[in-house]
């Protein structure tokens, strides 16, 4: 389900967005920055300080996670079933093994978010729909200068 596009996404996102929906009904969005690929079907997502989003998912475990490259300002939104992998569960170690190594220490993982993928859908800023010669470089030439980030502090490849 994870073609290896969205992989190479989700390995060189430095954020990805968790969607939930609360028990009133309302969307919650919050960022994560301690996720991966499980696999080619899921996703974990380190449970650091997310008592909202724990509690979403125990009432409504169907979420969303974005990634995109802010640069480049493409993407990629995943849509699945989420279910919260608990310390006393049998596997957690094998569950949290690559998320301890992002983490250095760090945080503690209270629990992992693993999210079983249905569905994959590209995320394109409009400038590539309404603009269609617009490419990639041109993309990140105009988010430096937005960020007011200097191109020499950057591995930027063609641009």
């Amino acid at each position: 389900m994870l073609g290896s596009d969205v992989l190479e996404y989700i390995d060189r996102s430095v954020l990805c967005w968790l969607a939930t929906v609360d028990s009133g009904g309302y969307p919650n969005v919050s960022p994560k920055e301690i996720f991966c690929h499980f696999g080619n079907e899921n996703l974990l997502i380190a449970n650091i300080a997310s008592p909202g989003s724990s509690r979403n998912i125990l009432s409504n475990s169907k979420v969303c996670v974005s990634f995109v490259d802010i640069f480049v300002q493409k993407g990629y939104k995943i849509k699945g079933e989420a279910t919260i992998v608990e310390p006393s569960n049998n596997g957690f170690d094998s569950y949290v093994r690559p998320l301890l190594s992002m983490t250095k220490g760090m945080f503690k993982i209270r629990s992992i978010f693993d999210i079983r993928v249905e569905l994959v859908e590209r995320i394109l800023a409009p400038s590539y729909i309404l603009e269609p010669n617009v490419t990639e470089q041109d993309q990140v030439k105009a988010a430096l200068k937005t960020y007011g980030v200097e191109k020499s502090n950057l591995k930027l490849d063609n641009c």
